[in-house]
């Protein structure tokens, strides 16, 4: 069976870094990644990878949160957040945007990883559903 594929979307450099260092020791693949919303959705529908790592307060005319919903709406690809922001309106956009998942910077690599894979099981989920 072929690795899962992940998108990272953000715009710190060293926090790229150790998100593909990590993603991959858990045993995805990276698809690619972006720093901006606009590379972002160019990615998604280039790469069409098999979930995306948003940063919610990332470079571009929109924030990641608007960018999640461009991507449900178009690609259907799932989405979780990565973020240093747990306030209530944040994570009510966030909430609204159908987040698959919630990761509070700084993480864990454990948080992280059960983020994902639980993203994915519920993605899968709902493929199936609709099947």
């Amino acid at each position: 069976m072929k690795p899962k594929r992940i998108l990272i979307v953000e715009d710190e450099a060293m926090t790229v870094a150790a998100l593909k260092r990590e993603v991959a020791s858990f045993g995805y693949e990276i698809a690619g990644t972006a720093s901006t919303t606009f590379e972002a959705l160019h990615e998604v529908e280039a790469l069409q990878p098999d979930l995306i790592l948003m940063d919610i307060t990332i470079a571009g005319a929109i924030d990641g949160v608007t960018a999640a919903v461009a991507i449900r709406g178009n690609f259907h690809a799932p989405v979780v957040f990565l973020t240093a922001h747990a306030d209530k309106k944040t994570m009510e956009r966030a909430a609204g945007a159908g987040a698959f998942g919630y990761v509070l910077k700084p993480y864990t690599g454990a948080e992280l990883k059960a983020a994902i894979e639980t993203a994915l099981h519920k993605y899968e989920a709902e493929v199936t559903s609709r099947s």
